[in-house]
């Protein structure tokens, strides 16, 4: 089998367009025309047909694309296994993460990593949560951070941290006196609301529900920062990491008052392909982030303690 016809293949189906593939292999589209026709030619097998631009795969097209992927992948850890034994102290390490932790709590393990490996460079994007799935399971990231777990038999999910949720009011709502929130307390309440299938607004509808609560929702954001600003505002209360408005509620704009479930949380979770090599400096990024999340969790623990 000519590997770089395969190549051709394999790159034109995954971006089920020519022009696409080209530019990803840095070639012309006649040449990734003629890639694929040759390698149809050699089999006397049709692999892709043309439906407008779109390529769509025949039977024996998917079942060749699915063996191409294994192969180009084991091409990736071969690559990253050399370059590791290359640079050892060196590497780039390339993240992606879902909004909440890659705005509030991925810094805080980046920076001091960052000063501890200098020659180490980081590369880090913010993607939903099903993209950081997928391209974490295509090798085209390292690491990634999600916000729910998930089932993939490409990948390894592990839990990084269990973080607190609150309610965060202004500064001058009446719930600002109370150390802790019953269910009822939240009655009647103006309720600003994560996007719909996001794990805050899970867990509030789970919680609202349980509690036969009624709450009237002026908005739904998906924003972590367009919801802390709306209730700074004063155009409701939310549902919120502690970690997230931070910021805000050490600099007076906002208060949080923790519910009396105990069960409220959200949990982050760090995933990376079954099969990835961990060179060296993937390794003490991975022990820098579990070593984080235990102070984290220590801090927020003496908090609570000391409250």
């Amino acid at each position: 089998m000519n590997l770089n016809q395969l190549k051709i293949f394999y790159m034109a189906a995954k971006n089920g367009n020519l022009s696409l593939a080209a530019k990803a292999l840095f070639i012309t589209q006649p040449a990734v025309t003629k890639g694929i026709q040759r390698l149809q030619e050699y089999y006397d097998m049709k692999f892709v047909d043309h439906i407008g631009k779109k390529l769509v795969l025949t039977d024996s097209g998917q079942v060749l694309y699915e063996i191409a992927e294994k192969i180009f992948e084991l091409e990736n850890h071969a690559e990253e296994s050399i370059r590791d034994f290359q640079q050892r102290k060196r590497g780039h390490i390339r993240l992606l993460s879902s909004e909440s932790f890659g705005d509030y709590y991925l810094p805080r393990i980046i920076i001091p990593f960052n000063k501890a490996y200098p020659l180490v460079r980081i590369t880090m994007s913010i993607l939903p949560t099903e993209q950081v799935v997928s391209q974490t399971a295509t090798l085209n990231s390292d690491l990634g951070f999600i916000s729910y777990p998930v089932e993939h038999n490409k990948l390894l999910v592990r839990e990084v941290l269990k973080d607190q949720l609150v309610i965060i009011t202004p500064p001058d709502h009446p719930f600002r006196s109370k150390k802790k929130l019953k269910p009822r307390d939240l009655e009647g309440q103006l309720l600003i609301m994560h996007e719909k299938g996001s794990a805050p607004r899970n867990a509030i509808e789970d919680y609202i529900r349980e509690n036969k609560l009624s709450v009237i929702i002026p908005l739904e954001l998906s924003s972590n920062r367009a919801i802390k600003r709306a209730v700074e505002e004063g155009i409701g209360i939310a549902l919120i990491s502690r970690k997230v408005a931070g910021e805000e509620i050490q600099a007076g704009r906002l208060v949080a008052v923790p519910l009396l479930d105990s069960s409220m949380t959200r949990k982050f979770y760090m995933v990376h392909h079954k099969d990835k090599y961990l060179s060296e400096s993937l390794n003490n990024f991975i022990e820098t982030v579990f070593g984080w999340a235990a102070q984290y969790v220590e801090e927020i623990d003496s908090s609570n303690a000391t409250d």
